[in-house]
């Protein structure tokens, strides 16, 4: 049974089997359940065929939300506003978002395309009119451009929430809970790396590497510095190697990043790619936490394979010492949360913004953590501009590469 028709029969049970378990993680966490949605909340969507699309599902995760409905969407392209429209089962379609909008009125809006050069300017639009916003990653190409959202929701007490749904998942709140007791020790590292495809380097420092810091962000919080190495065929890049990047991205430079962060807890992070490094099978695309008595791994999703290794060599040969499965339930324990809709991407994500908007609280993957998150990527430049470590946050708010001299 496929998961639309166990939903379907279910009759919304599964949904609301995944709601209940969530609740039970973040209770065990001692954070307070979230409130149940006291109405059914009105969304719009914005796409841009061919600029980014509808993003990785951001405008059909709401199918399997009960309290959500669709009632709206904008595309620019004719062709992919009336497939949008058929899709979403709508008949409000509109050319300009903006004029979708006003005219709607929704509650939220789920700002879609992985382009993300009008992220900024559709975020904001919607925060002026006080609709709430969930938001394909990244959010935005600077932090100058983080600066004026965050400007907007505060001043029309809006909610947003950024598609990094592995920050949701129940499987990192037990990693979170084991780390908590010490079962891998004292952390000393994270390490992380993108896909290292065609796209390695900066491009995926961008795409990719937004996941990454998200994750490292909601374990370890906000680096205080960075000191990074950026170049481009073995040498330091110059103001000649910077190119308009793929997917709206901006200025970028470099097929290799080498970045270094010091954490709050006093571990340090490192991420590093490589173009074309990863032979397209994405075999070291993911996070690994480094303790003084063990190492976990994580990979990206809702709920995504993570092992756990319990061996303060770090080697599983030198030890005998097996990996083992890391479960919401913790390490070595059964999946609990059987429920098909319980790995769907966003629903988790999307969960917790209702709860958000019904509580006034920020979003654990909010406005604030992905200012966090776009400083973490362009400290990278700008380490790299100034050729020494820079602090977080950071002064320079444009991307450091139009500095170059």
């Amino acid at each position: 049974m496929n998961r639309r028709m166990f939903l379907q029969q279910a009759g919304g049970g599964a949904l609301a089997a995944a709601s209940a378990a969530m609740v039970t993680v973040r209770a065990a966490d001692g954070a307070a359940p979230p409130a149940v949605p006291a109405r059914k909340y009105r969304v719009a969507v914005i796409g841009r065929t061919g600029r980014g699309n509808y993003g990785h599902e951001v405008d059909t995760a709401w199918r399997v939300i009960p309290n959500a409905e669709v009632v709206a969407v904008a595309d620019e392209d004719p062709k992919g506003l009336a497939a949008a429209a058929k899709r979403l089962k709508v008949t409000q379609a509109f050319a300009d978002y903006r004029e979708m909008l006003d005219k709607v009125r929704p509650d939220i809006v789920a700002i879609a395309p992985r382009w993300i050069d009008q992220h900024a300017e559709m975020a904001v639009a919607a925060a002026e009119r006080g609709i709430h916003i969930f938001i394909e990653k990244p959010l935005c190409r600077s932090p100058a451009e983080a600066d004026r959202i965050l400007a907007a929701c505060d001043k029309a007490g809006v909610r947003l929430a950024v598609a990094h749904p592995t920050r949701y998942s129940p499987r990192v709140e037990a990693v979170r809970r084991i780390i908590a007791e010490g079962r891998i020790g004292k952390v000393l590292e994270y390490r992380a790396r993108g896909k290292e495809d065609a796209r390695g380097g900066a491009e995926d420092l961008w795409v990719l590497g937004t996941h990454m810091f998200d994750l490292t962000h909601a374990l370890a919080g906000r680096p205080d510095w960075c000191f990074a190495s950026v170049t481009q065929g073995g040498r330091p890049i110059t103001k000649a190697d910077v190119v308009d990047g793929a997917e709206g991205i901006g200025p970028i430079a470099g097929d290799a990043v080498r970045a270094m962060y010091g954490l709050p807890d006093g571990s340090t992070l490192y991420f590093n790619s490589l173009r074309k490094a990863g032979a397209g099978k994405v075999p070291r695309y993911g996070l690994w936490i480094y303790g003084t008595a063990g190492v976990i791994e994580i990979q990206e999703g809702m709920m995504p394979a993570v092992k756990a290794l319990l061996e303060p060599s770090w080697s599983a040969v030198r030890s005998g010492t097996a990996w083992q499965d890391v479960t919401s339930a913790g390490i070595g324990k059964p999946e609990p949360l059987t429920d098909p809709s319980a790995s769907d991407r966003h629903t988790r994500v999307i969960q917790d913004l209702l709860a958000c908007i019904e509580e006034k609280r920020e979003p654990s993957g909010g406005i604030r953590a992905n200012r966090d998150v776009v400083e973490m990527i362009t400290a990278v430049f700008e380490s790299q501009r100034l050729g020494r470590p820079v602090t977080l946050p950071l002064e320079t708010r444009v991307n450091p590469l139009t500095l170059l001299g």
